[in-house]
């Protein structure tokens, strides 16, 4: 058990702790006694107004030091501006730093804009001195010849400071590259010349200005790979020749379907020219009627009539065996 006389002195550090909390959290001396020593000259005064801002004191404070140290010559304005804007001050002002290392030219404003359109300008930097490789993917053209080429580039480019606000990015750089392989190819008279000179793909692509209107700027067109595809030519002329057959076949189809039809009109037409025949026939009896009667017609003209009627009977008889024996049969039948 503590002793009365402890309690007091207990109860005056609990409050001195927390007041000096509540002081270092309003006023940053620690971080005012680092820029001192670094040489920036900032008042405490100014640290306080950053917290009544609601801006973080270390993350303006510690990237001025290094621009102090570096001599870019910037003010904690710049830097603050910059905070509330959205940016990230820190990766600012070490793209600043790498920047003048590399004898870039690229001021605050340029950084600062780059930053807020949302690119990494630190890596734009770093890309600028160390250029990047860009590998395509497998890009599918067709010669002249009908005969498919794969080809697959690599781009080295290097990042483009004065175009990386409003600048096109990777994918624009890869699909120019992918049109200009296919109209390279294209443009061809046999898939054996891109085989053969496939530095004609680099020299054209390249001719062409790709990297107009992006942040990168195309250093040189490399041919990683180049191999021969299908036949697309004879693949194509196969399928146009089997469409040619079916449509043959559909027309011819459609022939014989009329032929058909022709000939069962002209079935018909004939049972309709053996009706009026037998009509015809039926006439003859009474005709022969009428002229007894007239005596126009005698018995013997009679009797020869009958015998010229048999006669041709007989020849047909003998002309058509197979016929005759069928009806034979089918008269049997019958009775």
């Amino acid at each position: 058990m503590f002793e009365p006389s402890w309690v007091p002195i207990l109860l005056i550090a609990v409050v001195a702790i927390i007041v000096l909390s509540v002081f270092f959290s309003f006023f940053p001396v620690m971080l005012w006694i680092s820029a001192l020593a670094s040489g920036v000259r900032i008042s405490i005064i100014t640290l306080v107004a950053m917290r009544l801002r609601r801006v973080t004191p270390s993350r303006i404070v510690n990237p001025l030091i290094k621009a102090t140290k570096a001599g870019l010559g910037l003010n904690i304005n710049q830097l603050e501006s910059h905070y509330l804007a959205g940016g990230n001050v820190d990766r600012v002002v070490n793209s600043l730093i790498a920047a003048q290392r590399a004898n870039i030219p690229l001021e605050f404003e340029r950084a600062a804009a780059i930053d807020l359109a949302g690119r990494d300008v630190l890596q734009a930097v770093q890309m600028s001195v160390n250029p990047r490789v860009i590998e395509t993917p497998v890009v599918s053209a067709v010669a002249k010849d009908g005969i498919e080429v794969k080809v697959k580039a690599r781009v080295t480019v290097r990042a483009n400071i004065d175009r990386l606000v409003g600048g096109a990015g990777e994918e624009t750089i890869i699909a120019r590259v992918g049109e200009g392989i296919v109209s390279t190819n294209g443009a061809s008279a046999s898939h054996k010349d891109v085989l053969e000179h496939p530095d004609l793909i680099s020299r054209t692509v390249l001719e062409k200005g790709l990297d107009a209107g992006t942040a990168f700027e195309i250093l040189s067109i490399d041919i990683a790979d180049v191999s021969v595809g299908k036949n697309i030519g004879a693949d194509l002329q196969t399928e146009q020749a089997e469409a040619d057959k079916r449509i043959a076949q559909a027309k011819a189809e459609e022939r014989r379907a009329m032929a058909v039809a022709q000939e069962q009109e002209m079935k018909a037409r004939v049972i309709e020219m053996r009706a009026r025949v037998v009509e015809a026939e039926s006439d003859v009896p009474l005709a022969m009627a009428e002229a007894f009667r007239n005596g126009q017609l005698g018995v013997m003209d009679y009797m020869n009539y009958r015998n010229i009627e048999a006669d041709t009977e007989m020849r047909g008889s003998i002309a058509k065996p197979e016929e005759n024996k069928r009806n034979q049969d089918d008269h049997n039948q019958n009775r």
